[in-house]
């Protein structure tokens, strides 16, 4: 009874959900009450929208990518997302089909053929259906699809990860402003952030599920022309897949997402290989050779590009829809990436985030967009441009039907939809929900249920009231406000990373204070490089030897008024030192125990058993930032105090240069030397 009370106790933190819901259920219900002035009103939004602030969507834009690319290339590449012993939690192969899934499956099964056909058939500057025109359709979806949509997931995905793990901040986009606020995360401000980081995430998955019924309806009136497309059959079809995605919601989904997230990928690129091979293979591979040059010849003119003296709809319709989408899907999108992505360094993420699925992208688009631009152009199909028009969400299968086996490839499209779509829907209902909780990650099922069932709501309210228009003007309104909150985030980060790189400065500065050694160090240094001891002398030493020397600095510092705590952990046989100062990051020393396995030239020229692995054992130095990778076994009491001591002065020269208080320093959050898997960092 007691655990049952307790799966259904709220974690709701009113002051995010309230507003929140309150937004979203007054659209629901005006929309619904009334969809034709509904969809008038949706469209002079967009209209004015799009007029007043295209500029703004696109300088953003191209700040977030370069502020990305700066940061990774710059030496706090170097920093890890994380304490400085983490590992990653997951393979790159396992890191990249997640970051798939979650990023924009759905986007490239919708818009791989639709976009080049239609950018061919209406392209924004010059002659339609010309060579000259398919060149430019294949740099359009390039441009939309490539290098600024990554900055923008990267982004979010970089400082959310930053702040958690590096610093022990919420998971949540509230905890990016920590730099510049401070406690006042805590507050309205840190409230309102969040109400705004819902509705984006909302407004995208919502336009997501639009998208994807949309082509689910088309390829199963495809498969069976008896059932027609409609609005109906699409409402119908969110209602039946949300409440798969509900099972999936209340079930869990930590392993759940990464199986998804790699069966997604398998479909994906098998599906990508099949067009691959049996489509105009060489045109492929020479188009993507071809329009990767040139999207990278002309990615600065692209990016400022407003068609400033050709106005049109043009640019709302795409560029804008497309960016502003991603900037409402960053939320969701950035916090997942940002929870897959602890343990690698600030370089291996931005690069991993943005090459890889770019590179991808660029293949997806040549082999589909290509494929189907070569059957228009050279084998006379026609009519596939008028099909593209009609309805986008048929573009993919009427391109199959020119190809061999096109009633199995279809099938397994509208599958390959349908679990992106219900990984979309239940990973977004538990970010949704975590952000409503104030950045709590174990919630109760009820409320991620909650959020489910309110996304596919939402979803057929925006159909019912103007389709895929509505869907557009909802995104590039709830991206308006979050892209300002990108903004302040990024230099939330930068002032971070500046104080990060005088703490660097501090350790630089007074190591060779460790490098002075007493009359008695050098030969502890030595015996500790050639005497490989065991467990058991390890743990007496740290549990005697190590707890002596953190005491008598402990009883030292407290009688000269500092607040200074030495425990001792039994269990995991760790000496842990802590210092507190008001305002200010706490000192940590921390002497743990870590096995490693015995290193090859011990054994000289015996024969190893390759079948027993033989061991030692370490009692290595652990700061605040993670392990420093040495070792003081041997130690006397005196080395101990000495060690200890060097590391507080670069502790305090730290405090000294940097500028003004450290913003993130609450020990309420400094959970990076206490995670379950620390304690094992150190084992090889």
């Amino acid at each position: 009874m007691t655990e049952t009370k307790k799966s259904m106790r709220s974690t709701i933190l009113m002051p995010v959900f309230l507003p929140a819901v309150a937004v979203t259920l007054l659209l629901v219900i005006g929309t619904i009450s009334n969809p034709e002035l509904a969809g008038q009103a949706f469209s002079s939004t967009l209209a004015w929208i799009t007029e007043t602030f295209g500029w703004f969507y696109m300088l953003a834009v191209a700040i977030f990518l370069v502020f990305i690319v700066a940061v990774g290339a710059s030496s706090w590449g170097n920093i890890k997302l994380g304490p400085d012993h983490a590992e990653p939690q997951y393979s790159f192969a396992e890191w990249f089909a997640m970051l798939f899934s979650a990023g924009y499956g759905i986007a490239l099964l919708f818009f791989g053929v639709a976009e080049p056909v239609l950018h061919y058939a209406s392209p924004p500057v010059g002659a339609p259906e010309t060579v000259d025109a398919a060149k430019q359709a294949m740099q359009i979806a390039f441009f939309h699809w490539g290098f600024h949509i990554w900055a923008i997931y990267g982004l979010v995905g970089l400082v959310l990860a930053y702040f958690a793990f590096r610093h022990g901040l919420p998971l949540s986009i509230r905890s990016a402003l920590y730099p510049l606020v401070g406690e006042r995360i805590h507050g309205p401000i840190g409230h309102i952030v969040d109400v705004f980081a819902i509705l984006g995430t909302l407004f995208g998955i919502a336009t997501t599920l639009g998208l994807s019924v949309a082509q689910i309806n088309a390829g199963i009136n495809y498969l069976w022309p008896g059932i027609p497309v409609s609005t109906t059959v699409q409402i119908i079809a969110i209602a039946v897949i949300t409440a798969a995605a509900t099972f999936s919601v209340v079930a869990g989904m930590d392993k759940g997402v990464k199986r998804l997230s790699i069966l997604n990928m398998v479909l994906a690129v098998s599906l990508m290989l099949f067009v691959f091979v049996v489509g105009p293979t060489i045109h492929i591979l020479e188009t993507f050779i071809q329009n990767t040059g040139s999207y990278l010849s002309g990615i600065v003119e692209r990016t400022f590009n407003l068609q400033a003296y050709s106005r049109s709809d043009w640019i709302g319709n795409w560029t804008l829809f497309i960016f502003g989408w991603t900037i409402a899907w960053a939320p969701f999108v950035g916090m997942f990436i940002a929870k897959i992505s602890r343990g690698r360094t600030i370089r291996q993420f931005v690069f991993g985030v943005m090459l890889v699925p770019s590179i991808f992208t660029f293949l997806w688009f040549s082999i589909f967009g290509d494929t189907a631009l070569n059957l228009i152009m050279n084998e006379g199909l026609s009519t596939l441009i008028t099909n593209v028009q009609e309805d986008h969400a048929v573009a993919l299968f009427r391109l199959f039907d020119e190809l061999p086996w096109s009633f199995f490839i279809s099938l397994l499209t509208v599958l390959l939809i349908i679990t992106f779509f219900v990984t979309s829907s239940d990973s977004g209902s538990l970010v949704i929900d975590s952000l409503a909780s104030g950045g709590v990650i174990n919630t109760p099922a009820w409320q991620r249920v909650f959020w489910a069932v309110l996304e596919g709501a939402l979803a057929s309210a925006l159909l019912l009231a103007g389709g895929l228009s509505a869907l557009q003007t909802m995104t590039i309104a709830s991206a308006l406000p979050f892209a300002i909150i990108m903004l302040i985030a990024a230099v939330g980060m930068w002032r971070a990373l500046i104080i990060e790189g005088h703490r660097e400065t501090s350790l630089q500065a007074h190591m060779t204070s460790n490098r002075h050694m007493t009359g008695s160090q050098w030969k502890h240094r030595l015996a500790a490089i050639v005497e490989f001891p065991g467990q058991h002398e390890v743990e007496m030493f740290i549990k005697n030897t190590v707890m002596n020397s953190m005491r008598a600095v402990e009883k030292e510092l407290k009688d000269r008024g500092w607040q200074a705590v030495a425990e001792f952990d039994a269990d995991l046989c760790r000496s842990h030192l802590t210092v507190h100062r008001e305002h200010h990051v706490d000192f940590v020393y921390d002497i743990r125990l870590t096995e490693h396995p015995m290193p090859g030239f011990v054994y000289g020229e015996l024969k190893r058993d390759p079948d027993e692995l033989e061991v030692y054992y370490r009692a290595e130095v652990y700061l605040r930032r993670g392990g420093r990778a040495y070792d003081i076994y041997g130690y006397d009491e005196h080395d101990v105090i000495k060690d200890i001591l060097d590391q507080f002065e670069n502790y305090l020269h730290f405090l000294d240069i940097s500028p003004g208080k450290l913003p993130w320093d609450m020990a309420e959050h400094d959970d990076m030397l206490n995670t379950p898997e620390d304690p094992e960092a150190g084992k090889a």
